[in-house]
């Protein structure tokens, strides 16, 4: 090591503090064999690490928000060897900034008031002030347009104003749902659900440009779980993760095909492509509910966070790359034959065009360029965004999913290899990236159900279908931990794991109802609009009562570690 020390992930939060609060630059051993951890990135990991509030504490959680005993507060700043004012910005250290001004002292002594008037307020700050500080992007955004715009672009009740209005009112009541306790994404698709049945989700016009946001937040999730992919955890839990990702996996997408077709009447390619959104785990919800975990030092033993978080990403990389086969089968306007090469020519494009954008991120930019990891960052979302548009342009949009993801892995795993950019930031830009496009994704899912045209029987037969499909799913899943070193109660909370649904399926969900639109293939709209409304379900049902069984059952199941990392494969 170098003597740098580096936060590149949720597992990486919670280094040892020292010396009244800066950051010791030599990280601890992880493993007797000197083995380097690797960070695996999350969804939502901004919003993760934010949660991290007050001071070092006698775990050595790192406090990277909140206020300290004097009332100053922690930043980062630039460094290079470890010595803080020598940086030439390829490196981060935290470190506490004077406030020995009266107007430092006083806004301390204020901060500390309303700690104690309002402890729930103090508490939540540091989550709520995100999405708060986007209401506010929003606001100010809005306002230069009516500035500048013409009337019929900044007009409140025209068709674009009424889009960005359908994400600003996401964005609120998720805010306020999250203050209950639940998953702000159930505000933000409630708000959609409300936008379209009171009227107001008339966007004539601008239809391009909702399909376009919505492969954004597409990209934006297979780029997330390519860079996921860790290839020395694969490599160390290989035929573990195989196992509690395939067989879960296959019995609950073919449980979901079966019921499908003789309950809701979908052909059988359909049933596929609806057990494949709804198989898909949350790993916005499954990361912050590990963090939360992580800081009460549950399950850190046995490696049972880094396995959750592989199995998670490996499930929705399956998953992904699945959908867009069977989604281009499905939309296939050829013959037979081009109907059953569309899925091997989509993954050979798909691998040659991911392993060449990956492998020109490893070079360009240098990683000793002052911008690498902003340039970097550019480059792979465009990558990615161009992997889902270009695959459609050339007609094989099986493709598209898969050059995303591939695009990822190949350059995460090689700027892992490289000590000097250790502080890789893509993943956070990514994170932060999701703050804007979350809204978006899950209101635009909820705008599309439509109580007018919404049939009970839909409704009824897609609740059992998810009913029985997860609990198959959750009985396979346990079955597939037997054999590990883990006891019956730590298989258990494995197995609960793969509960939540909600962040891929908002991706998904809408996109063959997207595709049936563009190509104007009017007879699968029905069935299009079926998927939907189970994927919808699927979110309600799982995501808020994943999370609760989660955060509820881990005191119950999982050891309290009293070492301050032992994570053995994190």
């Amino acid at each position: 090591m170098d003597g740098r020390f580096y936060i590149t992930s949720v597992e990486e939060a919670n280094a040892p503090a020292t010396n009244g609060g800066s950051i010791a630059a030599e990280p601890a051993n992880r493993s007797s064999g000197g083995t380097e951890a690797v960070a695996i990135p999350s969804i939502d990991l901004a919003m993760a690490l934010s949660k991290q509030q007050g001071t070092a504490n006698s775990d050595g959680a790192l406090p990277l928000t909140g206020m300290l005993a004097d009332g100053a507060e922690w930043h980062p700043v630039r460094t290079i060897g470890g010595e803080v004012g020598e940086g030439n910005g390829t490196s981060q250290q935290y470190t506490q900034c004077s406030s020995s001004s009266p107007t430092a002292g006083r806004s301390a002594a204020m901060a500390t008031a309303i700690a104690r008037k309002c402890p729930s307020v103090a508490r939540n700050w540091p989550t709520t002030s995100q999405p708060l500080a986007l209401l506010l992007v929003f606001a100010l955004l809005w306002a230069v347009a009516y500035a500048i715009l013409p009337p019929e672009l900044s007009d409140p009740s025209g068709g674009l104003m009424r889009l960005v209005f359908l994400f600003v009112g996401a964005q609120a009541c998720g805010i306020l749902v999250s203050l209950t306790g639940l998953p702000d994404m159930l505000g933000m698709l409630f708000w959609g659900v409300l936008y379209a049945n009171v009227g107001w989700a008339d966007f004539r016009g601008y239809e391009r440009v909702e399909v376009f946001l919505r492969e954004m937040a597409l990209v934006n999730i297979m780029l997330l779980a390519g860079l996921g992919l860790d290839y020395a955890a694969l490599r160390s839990l290989f035929r573990f993760i195989m196992q509690l990702t395939l067989v879960p996996t296959v019995a609950e997408v073919a449980t979901v095909a079966v019921l499908s077709h003789y309950l809701l009447a979908l052909p059988w390619l359909w049933g596929v492509l609806l057990g494949l959104v709804v198989t898909a785990i949350s790993p916005n919800v499954v990361v912050t509910v590990l963090l939360r975990l992580q800081e009460e030092r549950l399950g850190l033993n046995k490696g049972i966070h880094t396995l959750i978080i592989a199995v998670t990403s490996c499930n929705d990389v399956l998953a992904i790359f699945l959908f867009g086969v069977i989604l281009g089968v499905i939309f296939s306007t050829g013959d037979l034959t081009s109907q059953i090469l569309q899925g091997p020519i989509g993954i050979v494009i798909g691998l040659a065009y991911g392993s060449l954008c990956g492998l020109a991120l490893l070079h360009v930019p240098s990683y000793r360029a002052k911008y690498t990891n902003g340039l970097r960052f550019a480059m792979t979302a465009l990558a990615g965004t161009l992997s889902v548009v270009g695959s459609k342009k050339v007609g094989y949009p099986s493709a598209g999913a898969l050059g995303c993801i591939v695009t990822a892995f190949v350059a995460g795993t090689g700027w892992r290899k490289r000590p000097p950019t250790e502080c890789n930031e893509v993943s956070m830009y990514l994170d932060l990236l999701w703050k804007f496009l979350k809204p978006v994704s899950f209101s635009l899912i909820g705008k599309e159900v439509n109580f007018s045209v919404l049939a009970g029987e839909t409704v009824l037969y897609g609740a059992i279908t998810l009913l029985v499909a997860v609990l198959l799913r959750l009985i396979f899943s346990y079955l597939s931990t037997m054999g590990s070193e883990l006891n019956w109660k730590e298989k258990a909370y494995v197995t609960l794991a793969g509960f939540p649904k909600a962040t891929v399926q908002a991706a998904l969900g809408p996109a063959a109802l997207d595709l049936a639109r563009s190509l104007n293939a009017t007879d699968e709209f029905a069935r299009a609009q079926t998927v939907l409304i189970v994927t919808v379900l699927a979110i309600i049902l799982t995501a808020p009562l994943g999370a609760l069984l989660m955060i509820k059952l881990a005191p119950r199941w999982l050891k309290r570690s009293t070492e301050e990392r032992n994570d053995q494969y994190s």
